[in-house]
């Protein structure tokens, strides 16, 4: 946005200045506002990509309205907006948010030493008319899709939809052994702190996570939760977790709340459209390369979505 800026700014001394003529002033116009335009596009369909691939049961087009917005297209007919185009600050977000909003934020996949900026939080974004679609639009609705799974030696409930918690037990499977052979994994990890609690995030008239059951917390310490202790002491235990605890649930799709901002260092959630995103696409798109580049066409279901979204948004 910046350099789009000072192309405005060149172009506004330019044409006032009297060095332009009249009809070139179009053209300069085009090349000042296209590099961010295209990066924009470009973004678009990637986060469009990695939505339809974290969800293929649930998403089932991509529809572009007359007005130029853009659409994901449930199973049950319903449209969820790409980007409402307001602009909004983290909060406002958080309250109301849009799809390329809860996308922008790109977690990372690589391992941190410190706390993550402030603002910086890729999770704690959610759409929950997306979250509703696939998991169950209320709690008698989310309550009839959970299915258990088993966590060392105490069964919890995980919604059954999307694969979520066949992606659990992938964890709980690598995770189990490993922890009987290490201490201080066996420490971070149980006894957990649970599932599935259909509730709001406290202070918030926002449905946690853990209401879809699709999130869960391990063992607590004082120092994991932001609201529970100082940076200082948080940035103490950040250093000593685990890295194959945290490694174990992103090859399995799940964020770890570690890598907020505003630090929950037990809790993990189901996420695959965001780790998605970091395999995908961990670079910034680039205008002069295709905005698939890098991913394996020969896949059947990569290739479908692929040409959904050329068609739609060409």
């Amino acid at each position: 946005m910046k350099k789009m800026a000072i192309s405005v700014i060149v172009l506004c001394m330019l044409v006032f200045g009297g060095v332009v003529e009249k009809g070139a002033m179009k053209n300069i116009a085009i090349a000042a506002t296209e590099p961010d335009d295209i990066v924009y596009n470009v973004t678009m369909k990637q986060d469009l990509f990695c939505l339809m691939m974290a969800y293929p049961e649930y998403i089932t087009n991509v529809e572009r309205k007359t007005d130029g917005r853009v659409y994901i297209v449930m199973k049950s007919g319903k449209r969820i907006l790409y980007d409402d185009k307001k602009v909004k600050n983290f909060q406002e977000k958080l309250n109301n948010a849009d799809l390329q909003d809860m996308m922008e934020q790109r977690y990372p996949l690589s391992d941190i030493t410190k706390l993550m900026d402030i603002d910086f939080n890729p999770g704690r974004i959610r759409v929950y008319p997306l979250l509703k679609e696939v998991y169950g639009g209320g709690k008698e609705q989310v309550q009839s899709n959970l299915v258990p799974v088993k966590l060392g030696y105490k069964t919890c409930l995980f919604n059954g939809n999307n694969k979520a918690a066949d992606a659990l037990q992938s964890v709980m499977k690598e995770l189990t052994p490993l922890s009987q052979k290490r201490h201080d994994i066996y420490s971070c990890v149980f006894p957990t702190n649970g599932t599935f609690n259909y509730r709001c995030i406290a202070g918030t008239n926002r449905l946690s996570p853990h209401s879809f059951g699709t999130a869960i917390d391990l063992k607590s310490d004082k120092r994991d939760y932001w609201k529970w202790t100082s940076r200082k002491d948080g940035e103490k235990r950040l250093s000593i977790y685990p890295r194959e605890i945290v490694q174990i649930f992103e090859k399995n799709n799940f964020i770890w709340g570690g890598k907020w901002g505003k630090f929950d260092i037990l809790h993990f959630e189901y996420r695959p459209e965001l780790i998605l995103k970091s395999r995908y696409f961990a670079d910034k798109p680039a205008s002069d390369k295709s905005w698939y580049d890098g991913i394996s066409c020969k896949d059947e279901s990569v290739k479908k979505c692929i040409e959904i979204i050329d068609k739609v948004l060409e």
